[in-house]
């Protein structure tokens, strides 16, 4: 017997959802290859240790960029790991549906598509992250009335207002959590002369870091190199330094979600003035950044319950329906009116 799935595809993890069991796997979107003979070495978690720490020939990396793929071959050597993990020994085709951002290219819809098949789909289908995103933090899409989500992920940032089961306004941004952490790397390098890693960036971002002033200042000492003598150096660095730090890519963000409402129709607009901004993904858990955008915008904003989980979730509600959409080789979810499911 068959089992349907779904995979939140993401730039820095993987989540997947099993009909009847929920999410029972989540691992970085990381794979170490060896460099002299191509061979697959360790994927996900055990990958993503190897990071920065490799010798010559083993080299950690991540098949997806930005949200999409950019090493086809590892990313569906990838996919085919996680299903028969998620799925375990006894290994039958599934139905797969993936999330891909809202701003995806049809080329890039493609490559998704193939990379699933080949590694072991029965049928893929596809579901754009705002949508997903917006069912699995438990929003009603399905009526008139508008909603607002936006999902900051590791490599991209979408932003959508959604209505009667389909995207009304959307932008997607190549800006999230990754531009967070080399933020933080470039800040550190500035102020300090010290060059730390992604990791040590991402513990930072998770510990201290802020866009908007935390009301009892945190710090964390942090190993690097020194840039000008080249020795190991510890720096201290705190958490009111942070908001310059990230200026950048925020800034992005909320130029992308000022730009979403400024092409709401009026009549929708009333309705998100009324339901406030929805935040999810892993980007989203930044402290203060809802109070940020919730200071610019002037609407009330908040951060969904399970916000790193929502796509995912939102992604294995969708399985629900695949058994009723037309035998298609790629279809949108999204896009979907209700009366045809």
């Amino acid at each position: 017997m068959s089992k349907d799935i779904g995979i939140d595809l993401g730039t820095s993890t993987v989540l997947v959802y099993v009909k009847g069991r929920g999410i029972v796997l989540k691992e970085p979107s990381v794979v170490a290859i060896d460099r002299e003979t191509d061979a697959l070495v360790k994927i996900g978690r055990e990958a993503q240790e190897m990071l920065g720490r490799t010798p010559g020939n083993i080299v950690a990396i991540r098949p997806l960029r930005d949200g999409v793929i950019s090493q086809y071959d590892l990313t569906q050597n990838m996919i085919q790991y996680f299903i028969k993990k998620a799925l375990g020994t006894a290994f039958f085709k599934p139905r797969i549906v993936i999330c891909v951002p809202s701003g995806i290219t049809e080329v890039e819809q493609r490559a998704v598509h193939d990379a699933a098949l080949q590694a072991g789909a029965r049928r893929v289908f596809l579901i754009e992250e705002p949508v997903a995103a917006a069912l699995g933090a438990g929003l009603d899409i399905s009526g008139p009335n508008g909603q607002m989500v936006v999902d900051i992920g590791g490599g991209t940032t979408d932003v959508a207002v959604l209505s009667l089961d389909g995207i009304v306004v959307s932008e997607s941004i190549k800006v999230a959590g990754d531009k967070f952490d080399e933020a933080i790397i470039r800040h550190i390098r500035r102020k300090h002369n010290v060059l730390i890693g992604e990791r040590t960036a991402e513990q930072i971002k998770i510990r201290i870091g802020c866009a908007w002033p935390r009301e009892e200042p945190r710090a964390m000492d942090v190993k690097g190199r020194c840039l000008i003598q080249g020795l190991p150096r510890l720096v201290h660095v705190e958490s009111q330094e942070l908001p310059d730090a990230l200026q950048e890519p925020i800034t992005a963000v909320v130029e992308a979600i000022c730009s979403v409402i400024e092409r709401t129709p009026p009549e929708l607009v009333g309705d998100i003035i009324q339901n406030g901004i929805v935040m999810t993904g892993g980007g989203s858990l930044l402290y203060g950044l809802d109070r940020l955008i919730e200071y610019v915008t002037g609407i009330r904003t908040r951060v969904a319950p399970k916000a790193v989980s929502c796509v995912a979730i939102g992604t294995g509600m969708s399985l629900e329906k695949i058994g009723m959409l037309p035998d298609s080789s790629v279809v949108n979810i999204a896009r979907l009116q209700e009366e045809r499911l």
